[in-house]
């Protein structure tokens, strides 16, 4: 849709006439445009269902349709953040639990830059890091427990500070700690070195933003990329110039890192009902195959033999 208004009929009519979508509600079309405006619902998720060549809706598509991949694309966010934040309650506790072990409780040592690995290349990101620790307990604070202990103790331990921190915040903290303190944290993860941890939660960061801010999520793609792990050989994933060409980059590498940082019945319930939204969203879009939605995720057309390959 151009940048001119349109009101919510005009809107209707268009992708009536112009763009040859069904719509038999309009009453329906026009509270679904309303609740969730034409840019997020039709600019969002219109593609899968769309001919490359013409632009238009392929013969029979409802509006129906994309509302259901909507909305499939919303029950997705909230499935991967339920277990996103169960690996960041996780994380978040070892890393306070090891750092605090070697260097104490007292905040200056989180705030310390010497306590972290310095490099010519890396030592800007680490005092940039080290400042936003410091704005994070920094007074007058939103968070109770850290105006608590900031006012009572005159201290604020990583593990109170932790609350409040974001999971990119964490990432960073891992992946510039010491190498011995690194270990003792990756360890807790069977089968995952300190660079693989790294990576996953570096991948795992970037897709617990997009699901916090509603972003689409489908068919989310990164610049960064995960390790090539055992489960990559295992499903067989087609490789081209010997780089693995799904799992990587997409929704399915963050799959591959919940697997990998979840535990084994954790992730059996994340797969089901990972499944279920799969299987619902393709009886509510008869034309989107599920070639072309697996394609769109990342996901091999085997994607769910991980279970029984889990690690």
């Amino acid at each position: 849709m151009s940048q001119t208004f349109f009101t919510y009929e005009q809107q209707i009519d268009k992708l009536i006439n112009e763009k040859n979508l069904y719509i038999t509600d309009r009453k329906f079309a026009e509270e679904t445009l309303e609740q969730l405006s034409y840019y997020s619902l039709i600019g969002g998720y219109k593609e899968p269902f769309k001919h490359a060549s013409s632009g238009n809706y392929k013969h029979g598509v409802t509006f129906e349709e994309i509302v259901a991949l909507y909305y499939f694309d919303e029950e997705l966010r909230t499935l991967f953040l339920k277990y996103i934040l169960h690996i960041e309650r996780h994380t978040k506790s070892i890393i306070s639990y090891h750092f605090c072990e070697k260097y104490g409780e007292l905040q200056q040592e989180y705030l310390n830059p010497d306590n972290y690995t310095l490099t010519p290349k890396n030592t800007g990101e680490v005092y940039k890091l080290v400042d936003s620790l410091q704005k994070t307990i920094s007074l007058p604070s939103r968070y109770t427990y850290i105006t608590h202990h900031a006012n009572k103790y005159g201290n604020v331990p990583l593990w109170v500070a932790m609350n409040a921190l974001t999971f990119g915040q964490i990432s960073k903290i891992y992946q510039y700690i010491p190498n011995d303190v690194q270990s003792r944290i990756s360890q807790k993860f069977p089968h995952v070195t300190e660079r693989k941890l790294h990576q996953f939660l570096t991948v795992i960061a970037r897709c617990r933003n997009t699901c916090a801010h509603g972003e689409r999520l489908f068919s989310f793609h990164i610049r960064e990329t995960i390790p090539n792990t055992s489960l990559h050989k295992k499903l067989k994933i087609h490789q081209q110039n010997g780089q693995y060409t799904l799992g990587k980059q997409d929704l399915f590498s963050v799959v591959i890192a919940i697997c990998y940082l979840v535990k084994h019945d954790e992730f059996k319930q994340f797969m089901s009902q990972l499944s279920a939204l799969i299987i619902k969203v393709l009886q509510n879009c008869p034309h989107l195959s599920e070639e072309q939605l697996l394609k769109q995720m990342g996901f091999p057309q085997n994607w769910s033999d991980i279970i029984c390959l889990q690690k």
